[in-house]
């Protein structure tokens, strides 16, 4: 059999690995630019958490706004509210905070977040994260009292996943952030957000709020690695194909007579 006769066949062999491979290089590429677009948000989002937390706190929307408010672009805003704490007891969200950079003066372990209801000036009540306790220091922890006023950002509910253990209202422990559960366990009609107190001393009182710098070094950016693995990926599909086919242009260019 000549090369001529091989020719198409050959290249019929080729047609639906070279779709196939366009396919999922298309798909591959697709996947790395939303990567790349996202880390883009990401950190324009990163950027203005930045800002906020050097600039001077927003005002706190009145309590009759709340159910219009949109609570993801609300997320992470800064602001400074005066008011009571609500006489009663706490509930505890558990959770882990990884140790800090050598110098860092953070709390860190196992424990809890602390949450407390706190009665605004225009009588809403929106529930107060007063920081992180390491569970073998829960004991120290009472309930805040009296007038105060408390400067740090709202934050929307956390999201449940398929592997977040059921919250225990009896006792007031929760395992995820979720004001309307916490609120209900409290006996108190809160805002559908919270505010996550601003970090206030030496950071190693518990209970220790958030520190900007440390709340945005929790924010993950893994978006550019990411959109690495899906390029390679691309690049690696281009290349096996071109193995392949030169691989079968060698067997043909043996075998023909």
């Amino acid at each position: 059999m000549s090369a001529a006769a091989t020719t198409p066949q050959r290249r019929q062999r080729l047609l639906w690995p070279a779709l196939l491979t366009i396919l999922g290089v298309g798909v591959l590429c697709t996947l790395g630019s939303w990567q790349l677009q996202r880390m883009s948000e990401k950190r324009v989002f990163i950027e203005r958490l930045a800002a906020q937390a050097a600039g001077t706190p927003a005002p706190m929307p009145a309590s009759a706004d709340w159910p219009k408010l949109d609570l993801a672009a609300l997320d992470l805003t800064r602001v400074s509210v005066q008011g009571s704490f609500v006489d009663g007891p706490v509930a505890g969200v558990q959770t882990t905070i990884a140790a800090g950079a050598p110098g860092t003066r953070q709390l860190s372990g196992f424990g809890r977040w602390i949450f407390q209801g706190f009665r605004l000036t225009d009588g809403g009540v929106v529930l107060v994260n007063r920081g992180f306790v390491p569970e073998g220091r829960l004991g120290e922890i009472k309930p805040a009292s009296g007038p105060a006023t408390v400067t740090g950002f709202l934050r929307a509910p956390e999201t449940r996943n398929s592997f977040t253990p059921d919250d225990l209202p009896a006792s007031r422990t929760f395992y995820t952030r979720d004001p309307p559960g916490i609120a209900a366990a409290l006996g108190l009609q809160a805002a559908p957000f919270y505010l996550e107190a601003e970090r206030q001393g030496d950071g190693l009182t518990p209970p220790a709020g958030v520190d900007a710098k440390e709340l945005i070094g929790r924010i993950p950016d893994n978006h550019f690695s990411y959109a690495l693995t899906w390029f390679g990926l691309a690049a690696t599909l281009i290349g096996v194909f071109g193995a392949f086919a030169l691989q079968a242009r060698r067997g043909n260019g043996g075998s023909g007579s």
